[in-house]
């Protein structure tokens, strides 16, 4: 016997596929091409920098090359003594080597940490039956929850106990609204991936 119900829920993971696809002239779509995926929020390892990003470079007992910094367009930052620095496309751990690397021809034993502040190039997207649907920057531990408040609340013939998150490796996760809400089951409501993309049939 068909269930209609998956495969309504597979019709609309396909057209959120190409909901995101059609943001691709977007700014948004123009870093991603500039830089791999990043494949979560800020906290998660393998994370990678991208345009936009705010970044802290602490350099152990050296204050004045201690400093905020935010990676502008062409991927590059600005450091003291070292003047640009690649910074897009790497991880937060590789740009501190290379960080290091650089002054150790001018500090003696540098030690370098390179943390993110606020993750600008990470995106999620919300799309269907919404009131506010599409693109938001994934900001600190975004939730299920905190992207769908988002996106404005339901619309009148939303179908909030069969929303799906879809991931860029295309995994499919089931979300059930009324179930989190009820506080039945919370372990739904996950943190999100930069290019999760949240459906609401």
């Amino acid at each position: 016997m068909v269930k209609w119900a998956q495969v309504r829920a597979v019709v609309f993971v396909m057209a959120a596929l190409g909901f995101v696809a059609s943001l691709g002239g977007g700014a948004a779509a123009q870093e991603a091409e500039s830089k791999p995926a990043a494949r979560g929020p800020a906290a998660v390892p393998g994370y990678t920098i991208g345009l936009g990003d705010t970044l802290r470079v602490a350099v152990w007992k050296e204050p004045e090359l201690t400093l905020d910094v935010t990676v502008r367009p062409d991927g590059m930052i600005t450091m003291p003594l070292l003047g640009d620095v690649e910074a897009a496309g790497r991880s937060p751990g590789q740009l501190a080597s290379r960080l290091t690397a650089e002054l150790e021809r001018l500090v003696e034993h540098p030690r370098v940490t390179v943390s993110i502040t606020q993750a600008n190039s990470a995106r999620i997207y919300v799309v269907g039956q919404m009131l506010r649907p599409g693109e938001f920057p994934l900001t600190g531990r975004m939730t299920v929850l905190k992207a769908l408040a988002l996106a404005g609340g339901f619309k009148e013939f939303a179908r909030p106990d069969s929303i799906v998150i879809v991931r860029e490796d295309q995994t499919v996760i089931p979300f059930n609204y009324k179930r989190v809400a009820e506080g039945k089951d919370v372990s739904q409501n996950i943190l999100l991936a930069a290019g999760d993309t949240i459906v609401v049939p």
